[in-house]
């Protein structure tokens, strides 16, 4: 009976350390320190979460929407069909196609992605994040590359000046993390929301 009381007590301790000492005090740090971080890095819109800094978001026809930036595509989206009869494509999981650089599939993929951005104007060569899908299916960012050959699409969709269009962009480029890890890159979720808050869709001629 000692030995059961013993180990009954060090499981009953152990459980309180483990399972409500150390979570409260991991969660009360996390939101007294980086709540923002800690609760998902949420991007409000009147008040609504419209997304995640961290996640990427795709519209479920891009063709159909030349007045936003897109982003890279990504195999980690389904079909959520809403009460409204609406069937955005929302991010479920993180993963990828797992396509092989000679599987049929991933060049049918390419292709048909190439063809959307020639059919919007774009020459020349088209920057390889715009056709191919990431390992995480999650990418946020886009290259300034691949936002540049974006930019005359959107200009002429919202009826404004490449320069208004230029100037969002180029307020939300990141450079490198601390000036050597990784490389720069265009939020694609705050990219749109600035269009949408200063170039409303209106059907008007650009400003002059």
């Amino acid at each position: 009976m000692r030995q059961l009381r013993a180990c009954l007590s060090i499981t009953l301790v152990l459980f309180v350390l483990t399972c409500v000492v150390y979570p409260t005090l991991v969660t009360a740090a996390a939101q007294l320190g980086f709540s923002e971080r800690a609760n998902g890095s949420l991007v409000m819109r009147d008040g609504k979460v419209v997304g995640s800094a961290l996640i990427g978001q795709t519209f479920a026809d891009e063709g159909a929407h030349p007045e936003y930036l897109w982003g890279r595509p990504s195999a980690a989206s389904d079909v959520a069909v809403t009460s409204d009869g609406a069937s955005p494509l929302v991010v479920t999981y993180s993963g990828g196609s797992n396509y092989g650089p000679l599987h049929p599939a991933l060049a049918d993929e390419i292709a048909a992605r190439v063809a959307l951005l020639r059919a919007t104007g774009v020459e020349g060569p088209i920057p390889v994040d715009l056709v191919t899908k990431s390992a995480s299916g999650l990418d946020p960012h886009v290259s300034p590359a691949s936002a540049a050959i974006q930019i005359a699409r959107i200009a002429k969709a919202r009826r404004t000046t490449r320069e208004r269009v230029e100037a969002i962009v180029a307020a939300h480029t990141e450079g490198r993390t601390l000036g050597l890890l990784g490389e720069p890159r265009v939020d694609v979720l705050a990219v749109n929301l600035t269009l949408d808050r200063e170039l409303p869709m209106t059907g008007k001629e650009p400003t002059p």
